[in-house]
């Protein structure tokens, strides 16, 4: 391990400086978590296409993909251009605008749950709406969410269930949010079953995330899925899918649209606003239209401000970026680079002898270090839930993988990987052979597994 992070450091020494000033401004000198790395992370100043270059100027292909919100690569021209276009125009009118409306009708058109709209300035807050929507629409409380699936900080749905307050998770949130919480294991229909008999008259909304945990590090079940749709619908309970990561990316119309399931409610963001900042929650206007001010003054309605909702700039980069994946091709495109990508990264670990796995959904892909069982087609698990329980791997091994692909030229986001249709043949062979050498610096240091 010592080699991996010498090398690192000498390869990155502005990053390191760079660091040093931002420990004064912020915790670990970050300003997202998964941007943490030790012994300081890679500071990036430019990108285009598939690959950016940091600070010290090395050229790095790109896995990360500004956290799964650039489909379509780094600097697309067109998105590029009608950003640039905007700004001339203006950043913010503190008005209505035609991009919002453009932007909403491709959100209309593309989502099959979209019947109403609101844009927010995050999935976050996506998902905050879409919760206070749900307990105003049913008269309702408690929120039903599945262990591990992650909907932003908010906290209705952040934490551990009170039996397991003791996690960091759970540090600063509410008494009375954690038992208005109800967290169960996805992929168990007897457990839903029962959990919505016995509680379902107290529960607003069960919301999870359409591929499984963690964007699908553990996949979920499409059968478990479907069956959600039908139960909650059998218990007047709101179905809100978080489609934050897979919204326009598993498909134009997210993973609804290809698995034809339609929730009462969707939250949206990343894809959604074409790599700048914007969410969404929609959903039947039934429920949307809670926001609606009206004409007896309102006592029944949700508020909802917000300085920078379907702000200019950020609606006419999403309306551009939706236009252009409306037909599927980038999803395509990406999907297959991702398949191809995954299929050669575990000829190396076979090669390499090294436990371990890539699989994935779409174009997102996961690195399981130590896990011995592979996926029947080199690539997804297709709907059969991951072998339980999934291997511990040491945060040495996590540390050593990520610092290792970097010190090869490639970037990946944690233990996962976010393709895009800006990713190349000449990407993916360099990806392989980074990763093979970057196996062999780990059995050297002790640290492969």
């Amino acid at each position: 391990m010592d080699s991996i992070i010498s090398r690192y450091v000498e390869l990155h020494p502005s990053s390191r400086q760079l660091h040093q000033r931002a420990l004064r401004l912020f915790p670990n000198g970050v300003t997202h978590d998964l941007r943490h790395a030790s012994p300081f992370p890679l500071y990036a100043r430019r990108a285009a296409g598939s690959r950016k270059w940091d600070v010290d100027g090395n050229e790095i292909v790109d896995f990360v993909m500004g956290h799964g919100a650039l489909l379509m690569g780094h600097e697309h021209p067109e998105i590029v251009a009608a950003i640039e276009a905007q700004a001339l125009l203006g950043t913010h009118y503190g008005a209505s605008h035609e991009a919002e409306v453009r932007w909403g009708e491709w959100v209309q058109k593309l989502v099959p749950s979209a019947e109403r709209l609101r844009f927010t300035s995050s999935g976050t807050e996506a998902t905050m709406m879409a919760l206070r929507l749900a307990r105003a629409y049913t008269g309702r409380e408690k929120v039903l969410r599945l262990r591990e699936h992650f909907h932003g900080w908010n906290d209705s749905v952040y934490g551990q269930p009170l039996a397991e307050e003791t996690v960091p998770s759970a540090r600063g949130l509410p008494r009375g949010m954690l038992e208005a919480s109800i967290v169960i294991p996805q992929n168990d229909v007897e457990v839903l079953d029962r959990t919505l008999r016995d509680d379902g008259a107290t529960i607003a909304a069960m919301i999870l995330e359409t591929t499984g945990a963690h964007w699908g590090t553990e996949p979920i079940d499409l059968e478990y899925v479907r069956s959600a749709r039908d139960l909650t619908a059998r218990h007047g309970i709101l179905l809100i899918f978080d489609e934050v990561i897979t919204g326009f990316r598993v498909s134009p119309g997210g993973a609804q649209q290809a698995y034809g399931i339609t929730p009462d409610m969707t939250t949206m963001a990343k894809i959604l606003a074409g790599g700048l900042p914007g969410g969404c929650v929609a959903g039947r206007a039934a429920i949307i239209d809670q926001i609606a001010i009206r004409d007896d003054g309102g006592a029944e309605r949700i508020t909802h401000p917000g300085t920078f909702n379907a702000n200019p700039l950020s609606a006419t980069a999403g309306a551009m970026c939706l236009s252009l994946i409306a037909d599927g091709t980038h999803q395509q495109r990406a999907s297959s680079t991702a398949a191809v990508l995954a299929r050669g990264m575990n000829r190396v670990f076979s090669e390499e002898s090294v436990p371990g796995c890539v699989y994935g959904h779409a174009s997102m892909l996961h690195i399981a270090l130590a896990m011995d069982v592979q996926p029947a087609d080199g690539y997804g698990w297709g709907w059969a839930p991951l072998p339980k329980p999934l291997p511990g791997v040491s945060r040495e091994a996590a540390a050593a993988l990520r610092l290792g692909m970097v010190n090869e030229g490639v970037d990946l986001m944690g233990d996962g990987m976010m393709v895009s249709s800006a990713h190349t043949a000449d990407d993916v062979g360099l990806t392989i052979e980074a990763f093979r050498r970057t196996l062999r610096a780990m059995k050297e240091a002790g640290v492969a597994g």
